[in-house]
């Protein structure tokens, strides 16, 4: 492999990269981006990315695609490290508003597997879904700092789909009571999802919450509902209250999910 050279100083070309991507209000990008986007061809764009890197005008997030070294903004990065990546789950539920709880993990919602990733102390989940369970995505930000994210419906149904990626059962209860939720977007997204179990402990949960203006929501769930039990809290114990209608087990107690969803930070 050839040795890159590292030049003392800034020298005329890589002056010319950091005026380029100025000029163009560019702060995170791929080589693609400068080659095709901008329309600027540099014979030795590698050496001149990796002097800059060793410089810290850049910071390299992976092969290929960089930022500069005061870029922070660690939603938009986590989407530009897959080509179709959406901020989702316990990240999207703070950015909703509707946790005070933070990860240092930055969850990412994505059709291709990848591995998860550490930059700069913070760490990027990607969690894969098969193309049909993608909707309610949402631009977020503007220019450098524009990003894609799940709507505050699409969020509350991908959290109870993946629960382990959500901050804690409770606190998703709590989530969903104080949301303010379009009835008609959770029956088209729970359909999206197309798992029962989720539709049940959803519409098990408006009763208990008294969620208003959800009978719509509550007239399609009980189309799906099946016979097996499922149980409220999938990381719980096989205890508690049967409720027939929604063939749910309450291993969470009427009162607990009140007491729950009735919290005050």
């Amino acid at each position: 492999m050839a040795r890159t050279y590292i030049s003392g100083n800034l020298n005329v070309e890589q002056q010319e990269f950091i005026q380029l991507i100025d000029e163009y209000e560019v702060s995170i990008f791929s080589i693609t981006t400068i080659e095709n986007t901008l329309q600027r061809i540099f014979n030795n764009l590698n050496e001149i990315l990796e002097n800059l890197v060793q410089k810290k005008f850049l910071t390299r997030l992976e092969r290929g695609k960089y930022c500069r070294s005061t870029f922070k903004n660690e939603m938009v990065i986590g989407c530009f490290l897959t080509s179709d990546g959406t901020v989702a789950y316990w990240s999207a539920l703070n950015l909703h508003g509707l946790t005070e709880q933070f990860s240092n993990t930055i969850f990412i919602q994505t059709t291709r597997q990848k591995e998860q990733k550490n930059i700069a102390g913070t760490t990027f989940q990607f969690v894969k879904l098969k193309p049909t369970k993608i909707a309610g995505i949402a631009k977020q930000g503007y220019g450098s700092n524009a990003f894609s994210m799940t709507d505050i419906e699409k969020t509350i149904v991908d959290c109870f789909d993946l629960p382990q990626y959500s901050g804690g059962y409770a606190e998703l209860i709590r989530a969903f009571a104080i949301a303010t939720l379009d009835a008609q977007k959770m029956i088209e997204y729970c359909k999206v999802v197309s798992n029962i179990a989720v539709t049940k402990r959803l519409a098990c949960l408006t009763e208990i919450v008294g969620k208003e203006k959800f009978s719509s929501f509550l007239k399609y769930a009980k189309t799906v509902v099946n016979e097996a039990y499922t149980l409220l809290d999938p990381f719980g114990s096989e205890e508690g209250e049967f409720i027939k209608e929604w063939k749910i087990r309450l291993n969470i107690s009427r009162e607990q999910i009140l007491d729950i969803s009735n919290k005050q930070y």
